[in-house]
């Protein structure tokens, strides 16, 4: 069998472009899911009984449901039910950040709770309030400690944009499919794909990893 790469060479600015879509995709997940876990994470450490209750569910259900399904959802029958169109860009960025919000929840909570509670208490005991406590106290501890699982969750959120291939966003993945498609080397183009997602993904968690050992002494108490 002989390999030729030639397509791939061609069409470069073509897949790059998917490329940067693909990273916008991500960042835009990533925002939109940090901010969304960060609030249900906390708000399942530190809320009242009556709310934990309806936040453990959509954590347990987003944890149950595989990605895919709530893109689909998102993308086709949530218009039918609110008359909400969005863009495949943008259904594919709410499902993603719907998705992964639940493990930066769960992530979130964990790195809280692993602060021991005596620090808490004796930040009370001197006066401070409870957010007080959790700004200073707590919340520069638990983020050191999350970083590790953080750049697990980068590394899933990039992957995960190839998902959005499903309903034509023209990420990376899509343009490859439609690359392969036109000139008949699948193998070559998708080992290109498979490529350019190792040197974005390595890179990343590299650095996430260099800066966990860093900063690693900040969290220990």
């Amino acid at each position: 069998m002989e390999f030729d790469f030639s397509p791939v060479v061609d069409s470069w600015r073509y897949l790059l472009d998917g490329v940067g879509i693909s990273l916008m995709l991500s960042v835009w997940t990533m925002l939109g899911s940090l901010a969304l876990g960060a609030a249900v994470g906390l708000g399942r450490v530190y809320g009242s009984a009556w709310l934990r209750v309806p936040l453990v569910f959509y954590i347990d259900t987003m944890r149950s449901i595989p990605v895919l399904v709530v893109l689909v959802w998102i993308y086709f029958a949530m218009p039918l039910l609110t008359g909400l169109n969005l863009s495949p860009f943008w259904s594919a960025a709410v499902a993603l950040s719907l998705h992964i919000a639940a493990y930066v929840a769960e992530i979130i909570r964990a790195g809280i709770q692993s602060v021991r509670e005596g620090q808490t208490r004796a930040g009370l005991a001197l006066g401070m309030s409870t957010a007080q406590v959790v700004r200073v106290i707590v919340l520069p501890q638990a983020l050191v400690r999350m970083l590790p699982a953080f750049g697990s969750i980068v590394s899933v959120t990039i992957k995960d944009t190839a998902i959005a291939s499903v309903i034509a966003v023209p990420e990376l993945l899509r343009r490859s499919e439609t690359l392969a498609g036109q000139s008949f080397r699948p193998i070559e183009v998708f080992t290109a794909a498979m490529l350019i997602y190792f040197l974005l993904l390595v890179p990343a968690t590299r650095l996430i990893d260099l800066l966990y050992r860093r900063v690693a002494h900040l969290g220990r108490s």
